[in-house]
């Protein structure tokens, strides 16, 4: 049985009973100098059992706060991942000739900033050249995927118009407490044993911007080993790709070949027939129908299976929904080893 810590009240009360036991006279009333004296006393012992406690939390890794469970990382060297910025490309519009250096910044409609990475020289015709620039968030952490999104220049160029296109990709926040532990808790089940897929796949995850990865070994022939890696939000960026691939290098035996993939992408568009109860209605009920579908997919990784069935589970246990049939797909979707199930449009049906 554990040992039971004695709050405030009962620590007060044994020493006004301890002191009953050597002075059954003394007075113990709320007025007396025994109460107050036992009540500071016990205030202060409550103190400190409270710090053991908080101490005794640290010892283990998944009760350990912040610091100390940075500390149970570092004795294995594994670090917290920081934030890393996301890519894409800015495409630019102005005079033929015209020179984007880099480092010229842009702003999107809600406050974002980004910078292009590398100089450009816009070309075409006279007055409507062209030039799509390399550029990355002035900030590091999670941004929303972009795609052909207005943006302003700061400063535009002489000759370059200061409206501007954007797509952008990756970006993911430091490491959350969650996931670190997650990664210490891996290693410490399955030590590094010299190359296994164990640890391909925890050296795969200790790169900025991996989220989870899947080793498929012998993949494409004795001596090679294929790691298919996604990011926090989705699908990682060429830059993750690069780092991931250069980390794995460093570290996988002389004789292996390690080749590392983003998964691609594979919407599952999906036809469910719905009996609802009386109060609800389709267009009511399809919010909830498709948050409950995308957490069936967030739940995948990529080479994973959509299983129907669970998708029907999900659904048919939403209020109002009486009865679920899913029409399409007709079969559970099976992708390959570099493919990963994603959300593509839902149709709801009256069944």
């Amino acid at each position: 049985m554990g040992y039971e810590i004695p709050d405030f009240a009962a620590i007060r009360q044994r020493m006004l009973r301890d002191a009953a036991n050597l002075d059954p006279t003394a007075p113990q009333d709320g007025d007396s100098d025994l109460f107050v004296r036992s009540s500071v006393t016990a205030s202060a012992v409550s103190g400190l059992y409270d710090f053991l406690a908080w101490q005794a939390r640290q010892l283990l890794p998944d009760t350990a706060d912040s610091e100390y469970l940075e500390q149970h990382c570092a004795l294995r060297g594994i670090t917290r991942k920081p934030a890393t910025r996301a890519t894409g490309t800015l495409t630019l519009t102005g005079r033929a000739g015209a020179v984007v250096p880099a480092g010229t910044q842009a702003k999107d409609l809600s406050g974002v900033q980004y910078r292009t990475t590398a100089s450009v020289t816009l070309s075409g015709p006279d007055e409507d050249a062209t030039a799509a620039a390399p550029c990355e968030a002035v900030n590091a952490g999670a941004l929303p995927d972009a795609d052909d999104a207005p943006v302003t220049l700061l400063a535009a160029p002489s000759g370059v118009q200061s409206t501007a296109r954007l797509t952008l990709t990756g970006g993911s926040d430091a490491e959350e407490d969650s996931a670190l532990l997650a990664r210490l808790l891996d290693y410490m089940r399955n030590p590094p044993s010299g190359g296994t897929a164990a640890d391909y796949r925890r050296w795969a995850r200790e790169v900025p911007g991996v989220a989870e990865a899947q080793v498929y070994p012998l993949r494409q022939g004795p001596g090679t080993v294929d790691v298919v890696i996604s990011g926090p939000d989705g699908i990682p960026g060429a830059d993750v790709l690069d780092a991931c691939r250069a980390h794995i290098d460093s570290l996988r035996p002389v004789t292996a070949q390690a080749n590392v993939y983003a998964p691609e992408a594979l919407p599952v568009d999906m036809t469910l027939a719905l009996a609802v109860e009386e109060a609800a209605t389709l267009v009511s009920l399809r919010p909830d129908v498709l948050a409950a579908l995308t957490a069936e997919f967030d739940a995948l990784r990529p080479g994973e299976p959509l299983i129907l069935s669970r998708c029907a589970a999900a659904v048919s246990g939403l209020a109002g929904v009486a009865d679920v049939i899913v029409r399409l797909p007709q079969a559970n979707v099976r992708p390959t080893a570099l493919q990963w199930c994603r959300p593509g449009e839902l149709t709801l049906e009256a069944l």
